[in-house]
């Protein structure tokens, strides 16, 4: 009988066959369902893991106060996530371009393209300060309230430190996750988040630093992730890390241009959250509005960050069968793991409403708190629902260098539809959070089935043929064909 792949004696260049029976099929679907959760739980766990750190952040400091808790969540979830989105944006073009040269067996490239996406983001985290400098002003002219706006600016300048790691962070964690090395990752964020836990402990119920406290953990426990994951890159990834070379250097605008593109199209998505918590600082008793909606969006974004670790296991997934040139492995993958997030993703959905009325006891001991959250449990139910498949196929996105076209369709969507109707059922149909949410839950949705149907259209072939000329206009690859044959030399054993 012929199976689908080459490796199990299938087609000539090792790709899938042609499915044709539903045992086929079936066969396709547990090859990648294993080959998708092999990269995507340690990431996902180590994402989880960092997302931990926001997450007990909060809970901490929600137990000293309303004010603290939605100061923090403000800092947190505007200041931090317009970095944090940003950031690691820019850090999606070595993802596309480690994942396309892994594939395509030319792992010296994979070290140039990380130094190189180190620079650009270490020059876009000084651009960056201003914002971290003057947020408490930038929060007041955005609406917020004097008490939460002075407080959370205040936070922010302390975890200024963080902002930086992210310059090496989000490199580096790229890096080895276009090569699937990431039990390590995996490793790393378990215990940093246990360590991350100790520390509040310390500095808030010990120390009684109270923000302050929680802003130097913070801090440290980022710090110490990016120098584990340096750390381990340059000790046991001898053939992608060949030490600091001048090659980062070159074409390096090339380079800025993918990292722009890669960072509009996240930042628009990620953003598109963070200009919901604003809009409802204006409204009647934001404390409370602010406070409530952020318990959701810690919820919301536990589940967003297992996506994001599918995200980045599909992403490696295409990119690495577009490098080795296999059109219908790739399909094939993006096919089973939209399947299997939406199931992930209606099995959330559940768990929410069947808790609706006890999950926010974890973050706050306040009934009105509690009772706010309760109201709002069935939009984030929906919201998971959409935000399971939409991380996905921005994976895809990444891993075939369509960052551009899928910024335009998020802009759209979120910018031109979405925020203007949620601002009119909140404000002007009087609705408040639950009509703010509601409509950019509905430009969530027209993006998600844009996005459907480019994945529906998408030809695959032609995105292999694509490959090589994404890496070289993009990568610069066609500068290094001395570095290459040194490498190979070095590698080449004498007769």
């Amino acid at each position: 009988m012929e199976t689908p792949l080459l490796y199990g004696g299938g087609g000539e260049d090792g790709d899938y066959a042609p499915v044709s029976s539903f045992r086929e099929a079936k066969t396709v679907f547990w090859i990648e369902t294993a080959r998708m959760w092999k990269i995507a739980a340690p990431i996902a766990f180590n994402i989880l893991c960092q997302y931990g750190t926001n997450s007990f952040t909060n809970i901490f400091v929600g137990h000293i106060g309303d004010v603290e808790l939605s100061a923090v969540a403000i800092s947190l979830s505007v200041i931090g996530t317009f970095s944090f989105g940003f950031m690691l944006g820019m850090g999606s073009a070595v993802e596309t371009l480690c994942g396309q040269a892994f594939g395509a067996g030319q792992v010296y490239l994979l070290g140039i393209y990380m130094q190189r996406s180190w620079i650009i983001l270490s020059v876009t985290c000084i651009a960056f300060l201003p914002v971290y400098i003057y947020a408490t002003p930038i929060l007041k002219i955005l609406g917020q309230q004097d008490e939460i706006a002075d407080l959370a600016g205040e936070f922010t300048l302390q975890i200024i430190p963080q902002l930086f790691s992210l310059a090496i962070n989000f490199p580096t964690q790229k890096f080895l996750q276009a090569q699937s090395k990431v039990s390590a990752l995996a490793w790393i964020g378990f215990i940093a988040l246990i360590t991350h836990i100790g520390l509040l402990w310390l500095f808030i119920s010990v120390f009684k630093w109270g923000t302050a406290g929680a802003a130097v953990a913070y801090d440290i426990t980022s710090w110490g992730i990016t120098v584990a994951q340096v750390l381990y890159v340059f000790w046991f990834c001898k053939d992608g890390w060949n030490g600091p070379s001048w090659s980062a250097f070159r074409d390096i605008w090339a380079f800025v241009r993918l990292s722009l593109a890669s960072a509009v199209m996240l930042c628009v998505e990620i953003w598109y959250m963070m200009s919901m918590i604003i809009l409802t600082g204006h409204l009647d008793n934001a404390v409370i509005a602010v406070g409530s909606l952020s318990i959701c969006m810690n919820f919301n974004g536990w589940e967003a960050m297992l996506f994001i670790g599918i995200n980045a296991a599909i992403s490696v997934r295409v990119s690495n069968e577009l490098g080795l040139g296999h059109p219908r492995a790739a399909k094939y993958c993006v096919y089973v793991t939209v399947f299997q997030s939406l199931l992930i993703g209606l099995l959330c959905m559940a768990a929410i409403l069947l808790t609706r009325d006890h999950f926010s006891i974890i973050f706050t001991s306040s009934k009105r708190l509690q009772e706010a959250v309760s109201h709002l449990a069935y939009l984030l139910a929906v919201t998971m629902v959409l935000n399971s498949v939409q991380p996905v196929i921005s994976g895809v996105a990444v891993g075939g260098g369509w960052q551009a076209l899928v910024a335009y369709i998020n802009l759209g969507c979120y910018y031109l539809f979405g925020l203007p109707l949620g601002f009119f059922l909140g404000y002007t149909a009087e609705l408040g959070v639950m009509g703010l949410w509601g409509g950019m839950i509905c430009g969530t949705a027209l993006q998600t089935l844009l996005l459907l149907l480019v994945l529906y259209k998408t030809n695959w072939k032609k995105e292999v043929e694509q490959t090589t000329e994404r890496m070289r206009k993009w990568g610069g690859q066609d500068m290094m064909p001395k570095l290459a044959r040194d490498l190979m030399q070095q590698q080449t054993p004498s007769a």
